[in-house]
């Protein structure tokens, strides 16, 4: 069994080593201020917005923060075993709906201002009714079964061949409300995550 990342230990790890208090990390990042305290002593979980958030004012990635061992690959091809599990950084809360979501990265997306994902949706995933937004714009082709996506106020569900592509400032969401899995290459850009 692998053992859970401890968010809370990390967040405190780089705040001090930039040399921020709680205050000033909040301050910077435009969350409240006991919500550093609350996320560093693991009395709160926090959303993937949130601790994106939170990142920006350190400056790093989602991946960089649940991985900073990893080094940067610059290979041209990867292998299904090569690609980057970003799943457990993404969806570590105790929402049943959120944990029926994998997903993977190709290589250093940081490195090529370019994140492309492969996602599946089991049945009944969601990434929740708090709606996504960032800086970024993104898009993606439904391969394997159907996912409703909503963009702004449209919602739509996408079979296998359909696709999608819009401003990610525009809160965004998606479900499968099908029974079976669901499949999408995706990609972003500027990385999300």
């Amino acid at each position: 069994m692998t053992q859970e990342f401890d968010v809370g230990a990390r967040l405190r790890e780089l705040r001090t080593q930039f040399g921020l208090s709680q205050r000033q990390l909040a301050d910077a990042a435009g969350v409240p201020h006991g919500q550093i305290s609350m996320i560093e002593t693991n009395k709160s979980s926090p959303s993937v917005a949130s601790l994106r958030k939170i990142l920006g004012g350190f400056g790093i990635s989602m991946s960089e923060f649940f991985e900073p061992e990893a080094a940067a690959n610059h290979q041209p091809f990867f292998t299904p075993s090569e690609l980057r599990d970003l799943t457990s950084l993404l969806y570590q809360d105790s929402d049943p709906s959120r944990r029926r979501i994998a997903i993977r990265q190709v290589g250093d997306a940081k490195a090529h201002g370019l994140q492309i994902l492969h996602e599946r949706y089991e049945a009944g995933a969601d990434t929740g009714n708090s709606m996504i937004e960032h800086e970024a714009h993104e898009g993606g082709i439904v391969i394997l079964g159907e996912l409703e996506v909503t963009v702004g106020s449209e919602i739509r569900v996408l079979k296998a061949g359909d696709a999608y592509l819009f401003n990610s400032r525009e809160p965004h969401r998606f479900r499968n409300i099908s029974d079976r899995p669901a499949e999408v290459i995706s990609a972003c850009t500027p990385p999300y995550l």
